[in-house]
């Protein structure tokens, strides 16, 4: 029965204990986490589309940029080391989270954070200062080193901390924080642009320490979650932890599964080969072709360039970063829409609903720019025409701000058994950064030579991406982590590479249980 993949999750365990002011706190702290790589995707596109910047550092481009209105629209951005200024980053973080891994399993998950934000900070300090491109890219691999260790800790520590009904909300505060620091980054880039002096992408540059002074001085103070501290060996603490973060003593039962997990993952020498036998196909599969996915969904060519790309369409520099700001607005509110939803409606209606609406909204959004610039780039787009272009690219941007966006980061955190979980979310954290990285380094290229036509090439994508989540992925809501096996298990696919004994963990945990009762 292709497409049955919902699983009944009403009956997945719900145990005792409620939503405590600590547990919220502390994933608040987390998620800031979000914020450096959200101000850095949106501080990138503005301040390569500001002419001190470009006259500093790209003199080529600045010069193509002014010829532009009698040349291709398309093609002024287009220059190599100007994309890999933008894309540095995302290689870095791609090596980053591969010792993120390591760091996160045997330090635990805040001292992953903690140096995550202290290197950002370092990178924050030499961009503002660079006086020659060097500087600029190596600063660009020290903020890519902060964002690899802060996307691989940050949500296996907020899946961990929060009750199993209420992860997904509280996992998305993730996601939330990304899209603030976007918004924030577009609307410092629209004040730093004002600057007549010249030196406003220094501000921009240089303000990127805030949110790492955030990340960094805040996880000196988060607790280490249960599951982490029993990965190390700290029983008692673990136990302790547990009964404050789920404000009651009745903690027996949930204390017993992660027990019995922690003992399977520590006979687990070398879980990079674990995640690769048969009964984690479907983990790995989704750590794979999710952040794969997310990345092909056109999202980032939005919010990287942004500016540079409401430039091209023929809006004047101002407008352009104001209509930046605009989209960064409706993706705050939009990635609220999941976080009240993601726990009652699941992650599969929001997946489904989301990419249909960015279908959509790309095809007419590529016919829009098609009917102005056809193919040869040359054209004018009056104010009326561009509010509507600009009112479908919102909309796209809420259809992903309420579904892939948030749910890109929430599922792979989710999935992975305690085993595995340091490495499949590396997995999932590389694949992202590599991704984001070649859209970043060729999505200049790709529009100058795709054109309007880059559009539907992304669009043809989330039909590929929807059609995946409509056959594949179960619904995870409400199931607690321990538990997710079962939810493979009883998927009409994936249930086929779950054998009867890889459900043992729980069989085991059960036993602890009764043993406890």
């Amino acid at each position: 029965m292709a497409g049955g993949a919902i699983v009944n999750t009403a009956g997945g365990k719900d145990y005792p204990g409620k939503l405590t002011l600590f547990v919220f706190l502390t994933c608040v702290v987390a998620a800031t986490g979000g914020l450096i790589f959200g101000y850095d995707i949106g501080i990138s596109g503005g301040v390569t589309s500001m002419d001190p910047f470009l006259k500093k550092f790209f003199p080529e481009v600045f010069r193509k940029k002014q010829l532009a209105n009698k040349n291709n629209q398309y093609c002024k951005y287009d220059n190599q080391l100007l994309q890999t200024f933008t894309s540095s980053l995302y290689l870095a973080a791609l090596v980053a989270s591969f010792f993120a891994a390591t760091v996160t399993r045997v330090l635990g998950r805040k001292w992953s954070m903690f140096g995550g934000g202290l290197t950002f900070l370092i990178g924050a300090a030499l961009n503002g200062a660079a006086e020659n491109v060097a500087m600029l890219i190596v600063g660009r691999i020290l903020l890519g080193i902060g964002v690899g260790f802060a996307n691989q800790s940050v949500p296996v520590y907020l899946s961990e901390m929060a009750p199993a009904r209420l992860r997904g909300m509280l996992n998305i505060g993730f996601q939330l924080m990304i899209t603030i620091g976007i918004l924030a980054a577009e609307l410092i880039n629209y004040g730093a642009n004002k600057i007549k002096a010249g030196y406003g992408w220094r501000v921009s540059l240089a303000l990127a320490a805030v949110p790492a002074g955030i990340i960094t001085l805040g996880s000196l103070f988060l607790p280490d979650t249960p599951n982490s501290l029993l990965e190390r060996g700290h029983a008692d603490e673990a136990r302790r932890m547990l009964r404050r973060i789920r404000g009651t003593e009745d903690i027996g039962e949930e204390y017993a599964d992660l027990v019995a997990a922690s003992e399977e993952a520590r006979t687990v020498r070398h879980p990079w080969r674990n995640i690769l036998e048969r009964r984690y196909r479907a983990q790995l599969t989704m750590a794979v072709m999710i952040p794969f996915f997310q990345q092909l969904t056109g999202i980032n060519v939005i919010m990287f360039y942004a500016p540079v790309l409401f430039d091209t369409l023929g809006f004047k520099n101002d407008a352009s970063l104001m209509s930046a700001v605009i989209t960064g607005l409706v993706n705050v509110f939009a990635t609220l829409v999941s976080v009240f939803t993601v726990d009652r409606l699941g992650r599969r209606k929001l997946f489904l609903q989301g990419g249909t609406q960015m279908i959509i909204c790309q095809v007419i959004v590529g016919t829009l720019i098609a009917v102005k610039f056809g193919t040869s780039g040359i054209g004018e787009i009056p104010k009326g025409y561009a509010a509507v272009v600009v009112v479908f690219i919102c909309a796209y941007v809420a259809g992903f701000a309420w579904s892939w966006g948030p749910l890109g980061w929430l599922v792979p955190s989710e999935i992975f058994p305690l085993e595995i979980r340091p490495a499949g979310q590396s997995i999932n954290v590389s694949v992202n950064m590599l991704f984001t990285f070649v859209i970043a380094q060729a999505f200049l290229t790709m529009l100058c030579h795709f054109k309007f036509g880059l559009f539907y090439f992304f669009a043809g994508w989330v039909v590929i991406m929807t059609i995946f989540i409509a056959l594949f992925l179960p619904e995870t809501k409400n199931v607690p982590i321990e538990e997710m096996v079962l939810v493979w298990k009883s998927h009409w696919f994936w249930g086929k590479f779950v054998a009867d004994d890889d459900v043992h963990v729980q069989m085991a945990s059960s036993g602890a249980k009764a043993a406890h009762a």
